[in-house]
C-alpha cells in the first residue's frame, strides 16, 4: 500500500471513530473532523482553544455536497465559482445536516469544494464533509507549510497525515466570500 492510500486508510479510521485529523488541503494544513458529528468538533474547539461562537470551514467534493448542506441554495453561487482563480470558502445562509456547533450563530455555514487530490479522496470515501481549519492554537498565525505546526496540534490530533509533508512552498488560506441573494461580499480577498 502506498502512502496515499496509507493516509486515507488511517484518516477514514480515526474520522469513523469521531476523532481528529491533521491534513494537508487546497489551501493551507488544516484540523479536520467529521462535520456532522458535534462531539468530535468539540475536541477541535478544546484543542485550539477556539471561542465557541467561532465557526468553521468546512469541506466538500462537490456541488451537490453543497446542496446537501444548504437549504434554498442560489444556483448562481456556482458559475461565480468557477470563476474564481483561487479556492474559496463561501458563507450560505441555511445550514443544515452539519453539527450545530460547525453552524454560525445566524444559521450560516462556510464551505469550500476543494480541488486537492488528498482531499477530495478522502472527502469521496468518507462520504461526509470535513470539518478544516487552521491548523493553529486560536488566536496564533495560521501555519503556511507543515514544518511551521505547533507540536501542541501535532500531538494533540489522532493522526497525522504524512503526505505532503516535505512540501516547502508557502500555502495561503483561501478567499471567503459570503453569498446572500445573489450579490457576493468579499470577507477576506
Amino acid at each position: 500500500m502506498n502512502l496515499f492510500e496509507s493516509d486515507i486508510e488511517q484518516c477514514l479510521k480515526v474520522l469513523n471513530e469521531g476523532g481528529m485529523i491533521l491534513y494537508p488541503t487546497d489551501t493551507i494544513w488544516g484540523i479536520g473532523c467529521d462535520a456532522t458529528n458535534a462531539a468530535a468538533v468539540e475536541k477541535i474547539i478544546q484543542l485550539k482553544n477556539r471561542p465557541d461562537e467561532k465557526s468553521f470551514v468546512v469541506l466538500v467534493g462537490s456541488e451537490t455536497e453543497v446542496m446537501q448542506h444548504v437549504a434554498s441554495l442560489d444556483l448562481l453561487v456556482f458559475d461565480y465559482l468557477h470563476s474564481s482563480v483561487k479556492p474559496t470558502t463561501v458563507i450560505y445562509d441555511h445550514a443544515i445536516g452539519l453539527a450545530e456547533n460547525v453552524i454560525a450563530n445566524d444559521g450560516s455555514v462556510a464551505i469550500r469544494i476543494c480541488n486537492d487530490e488528498f482531499c477530495k479522496h478522502l472527502i469521496k470515501r468518507f462520504r461526509k464533509p470535513i470539518v478544516s481549519t487552521s491548523a493553529n492554537i486560536s488566536g496564533m498565525p495560521s501555519p503556511q507549510k507543515f514544518s511551521a505546526i505547533d507540536n501542541a496540534i501535532k500531538i494533540g490530533v489522532d493522526y497525522v497525515v504524512k503526505h505532503r509533508q516535505n512540501e516547502d512552498s508557502v500555502a495561503l488560506p483561501s478567499s471567503i466570500i459570503r453569498w446572500h441573494n445573489g450579490q457576493v461580499s468579499v470577507i477576506r480577498p
